[in-house]
């Protein structure tokens, strides 16, 4: 059985995912434990292991990913027999299967009305809160999503994965104030996460272009700094410096010595600037050529990241040794 199983199949590429979802059949058959058709002997059951159940929800999701909605089906009914119809975590994974099985928006409202009927019975059930504003959003109606997220907010104000999916709602509106907000709610719960400091900088990057460049692309240079302090071989902190510094060796601000409003991060010399652009493209290109050439190393990154930094770096003329 893969490794990558007890990880969120979110964050695996379409290729693992396939894999495993191609794997599932005999996987489902094969596990110890699988075949208990009750909650009282799944619970006896010496065999099982909390592995064994992350297992189940892994390929779960990387099924429906897929797919293979029978195996994803058989999943879904051993946790069910494992932990109850009442189980939260059950309960959203039940909702998840009837959205990526709807067949029409009709079905999709169905889903929706169990949501709200399920968070007025129990307002505090936050994995049904998520999957709500999660099937708001992606039938287009934003708005309510954000009220959505907005009120679990209120009841969670420590939830990092629904301040960064407000932010990505922001974002897409173009509100790069409030997106910008959100995801600095997300650094402030994890500011040791290199990839929340790197989508900091590309939302700082994006806003710089309506208002403000001068401090927001000095926050940006900040953030992509930090981010491949915190994680050397970042592609997408790399990526995001080098447009940054870029743009501010481009078109440099009429007062470059000048502090930022808040006297506390100037605008960098354009000697500090160059030198990070130049660690930039050399360290883009170092990832280019070491995973074209296939280092084991060197192959977590996927397609799409290392073609956009292969065409940055042609774009500017430079060659990748």
């Amino acid at each position: 059985m893969s490794s990558s199983l007890l990880h969120p199949p979110s964050h695996l590429p379409p290729t693992t995912a396939l894999l495993h979802s191609q794997q599932a059949p005999s996987i489902l058959e094969n596990s110890a434990g699988a075949v208990s058709t009750s909650i009282l002997q799944s619970a006896l059951s010496a065999s099982e292991t909390q592995e064994l159940w992350t297992v189940y929800e892994n390929l779960l999701l990387s099924c429906l990913r897929t797919g293979d909605d029978e195996s994803a089906h058989q999943c879904l009914s051993r946790l069910v027999n494992r932990f109850g119809d009442d189980n939260e975590r059950v309960m959203a994974l039940r909702g998840l299967f009837k959205e990526a099985t709807a067949a029409d928006n009709a079905a999709l409202e169905l889903v929706l009305q169990e949501y709200e009927q399920i968070l007025q019975a129990n307002p505090p059930n936050m994995p049904i809160a998520k999957r709500r504003a999660a099937l708001l959003r992606a039938m287009g109606r934003t708005t309510e999503a954000v009220n959505a997220l907005s009120s679990l907010l209120d009841m969670s104000p420590t939830d990092a994965e629904a301040w960064a999916e407000l932010a990505d709602l922001y974002l897409a509106q173009g509100l790069y104030a409030q997106a910008i907000f959100a995801q600095e709610e997300v650094l402030v719960l994890q500011p040791n996460a290199w990839n929340i400091h790197a989508r900091l900088g590309e939302m700082l990057l994006m806003a710089a272009r309506t208002s403000d460049a001068p401090r927001r692309l000095t926050e940006a240079v900040k953030r992509f700094c930090r981010s491949i302090e915190l994680c050397d071989n970042y592609l997408r902190g790399y990526y995001g410096l080098k447009l940054t510094t870029q743009q501010l060796l481009n078109e440099p601000p009429a007062r470059a010595v000048k502090q930022t409003e808040s006297e506390e991060w100037p605008v960098p010399a354009s000697s500090t600037l160059q030198k990070l652009d130049e660690m930039a493209t050399e360290k883009l290109a170092e990832i280019i050529r070491r995973n074209s050439a296939g280092e084991r190393d060197w192959q977590g990154y996927s397609k799409v990241e290392i073609a956009a930094a292969r065409e940055l770096l042609e774009s500017r003329s430079i060659t990748i040794r």
